[in-house]
């Protein structure tokens, strides 16, 4: 007589298969950019309109290709936050994370993440966006955050992105010195933007633009 196979003991077969999953944060966990978002909550609305009047000519040199992204990102983040005190800075960041955060989540995103968790799944945030408001929602949730890190000089936020954007090929560079890909039985990754394929195609499953019904 074959052996019936047991249901309890596959399940912990597949809870013991050690897995890395990825996720971008923008557009992917939440259904907005958060660094507009932050520019809203930081500045109010009517200077962050303002802000990209006075920065549309920098915008347009980014939509035709013709500046890349970090250096368009990098443009914004100046004109909104260069100047303000570290520890202001990074409370409001904080603020920000734990308040409006929260409304942004795609709720399939969020159902997924606290799946993975439960089986034991180690999981990270890989995100463009600053760590400074990306970091303390990922640590609420009990997630690794590798995030796009913001310049301060003096107790003073610069504008200006310390190493490189967290973004395309060095998403990966950044996933690959934080983990020893090798450890893992499987990788998976979530993505939305073409920012996010250097880093899918590290993955043995990719879900790109997924919880969007």
């Amino acid at each position: 007589m074959l052996p019936v196979a047991d249901p309890q003991m596959k399940r912990r077969s597949q809870t013991a298969k050690k897995r890395l999953v990825l996720f971008d944060f923008d557009g992917t966990i939440t259904g907005k950019d958060t660094l507009a978002e932050i520019m809203i909550y930081y500045r109010g609305s009517l200077r962050y309109r303002l802000g990209l009047i006075a920065l549309a000519p920098i915008l347009a040199l980014y939509l035709l290709k013709l500046i890349p992204n970090w250096k368009a990102k990098q443009i914004l983040l100046g004109w909104f936050f260069k100047g303000e005190n570290e520890k202001i800075f990074n409370k409001r960041c904080t603020e920000f994370s734990l308040k409006v955060i929260p409304t942004l989540i795609r709720p399939k995103a969020l159902e997924m993440i606290n799946h993975y968790k439960a089986t034991g799944a180690t999981v990270a945030v890989v995100s463009a966006s600053a760590e400074n408001w990306v970091k303390p929602w990922c640590d609420r949730l009990g997630l690794t955050c590798l995030a796009t890190k913001l310049e301060v000089s003096k107790q003073t936020v610069t504008g200006r992105i310390a190493g490189k954007n967290c973004h395309g090929s060095e998403k990966v560079c950044r996933i690959t010195e934080k983990f020893a890909l090798g450890e893992f039985d499987e990788i998976i990754a979530y993505g939305d933007t073409p920012g996010d394929r250097e880093m899918l195609a590290l993955a043995h499953q990719q879900f790109y633009k997924p919880f969007r019904n």
